[in-house]
């Protein structure tokens, strides 16, 4: 892997105010040659290692509103060759990409789980830029794809954003959408926007055959908790998702464009993992492309984080999500 540089740039706004981007080598619970990236308002924790975006807090705090399993502190990704067995993938948390649909891993790796490796079972080369930190992948034997993923954080807001791109690099014409995947701790709510004119009965697939738990839709929103002993997963048109946690809110917001998007026609989607592990995952997903050598695509999600300003979770994601 490619050692970490440490950059530090101070940045003047057309003279208004001096807001200093800091991206600085860390070590994060066990794990060396990590990033932390600082804007005087929010700061992010990437960790090359493991290929992962670790954490997102407000600067000042220790908490964050990602999910971490903390059981697995400084391990490393099982090597290569074995991913081809289910215990081998293990389950860090953080942020992370994947191509979807995940239907066709099968056709493309031989086999339907773990994820296909240079995706997400693999160390990664990072670089510290100017306002963020760039991170390359190998190229993943199955689909013949490098993954390039530029986490950067806003001048003046708490916003990061994950620009991920896929590049082409070998291999056979493959049809693949970006899909990041992002695990956060427990809500106390999960909200998106109920679309008038959506492809969907009700604003949403269901893409598990459970019913997801305290599913409501009231005031233009579709909600719902984490079901503590099943999987539960929905997917939407909608474009952005709200996490109400218990004083952090986080807005994830997707970047559209045409085209067939994976699983119906879904562009955000939320998941509910079951006891022990107690997260649920944020999901944006951009449309299929068939790529050949030398093709790339890419999309660009945006996160912004805040502290929790109403009693009522509905109220608060009114607010972010319907103005």
């Amino acid at each position: 892997m490619e050692s970490p540089t440490e950059t530090q740039a101070t940045l003047d706004l057309q003279g208004a105010r001096q807001t200093e981007i800091t991206v600085r080598r860390v070590a994060y619970h066990g794990w060396p040659d990590c990033f932390l990236i600082d804007n005087g308002i929010v700061e992010a924790v990437v960790v090359p290692a493991i290929g992962r975006v670790m954490q997102l807090r407000l600067v000042g705090e220790t908490e964050g509103a990602f999910w971490e399993n903390r059981a697995l502190d400084g391990q490393l990704h099982a090597p290569v060759p074995t991913q081809a067995d289910p215990a081998e993938w293990i389950n860090f948390g953080g942020d992370k990409c994947w191509p979807a649909p995940q239907s066709d891993w099968s056709r493309h790796q031989k086999h339907e789980w773990p994820p296909p490796a240079a995706f997400d079972s693999c160390p990664v080369a990072a670089l510290a830029e100017e306002r963020g930190v760039l991170l390359t992948s190998p190229v993943d034997p199955a689909y013949g794809i490098q993954v390039v993923r530029y986490i950067e954080l806003d001048l003046v807001d708490p916003v990061m954003r994950i620009r991920t791109t896929y590049r082409k690099i070998a291999g056979s014409p493959v049809a693949v959408s970006v899909w990041t995947i992002t695990q956060m701790q427990e809500p106390e709510r999960v909200f998106f926007q109920l679309k008038k004119d959506s492809k969907f009965p009700n604003g949403f697939a269901r893409l598990i055959d459970v019913e997801p738990e305290g599913l409501r839709i009231e005031s233009g929103l579709v909600s719902l908790v984490r079901h503590p002993v099943k999987l539960t997963k929905i997917g939407s048109d909608a474009t952005s998702m709200v996490w109400v946690g218990q004083s952090l809110v986080v807005r994830i917001d997707a970047e559209t464009g045409h085209g067939k998007y994976p699983d119906g026609g879904c562009i955000t989607e939320v998941y509910t993992n079951p006891d022990p592990h107690p997260y649920i995952e944020l999901e944006t997903l951009g449309p299929l492309a068939t790529m050949s050598t030398g093709d790339r695509i890419e999309r660009t999600a945006t996160y912004t984080i805040m502290a929790r300003s109403a009693a009522d979770p509905a109220i608060e994601a009114q607010k972010i999500l319907l103005g």
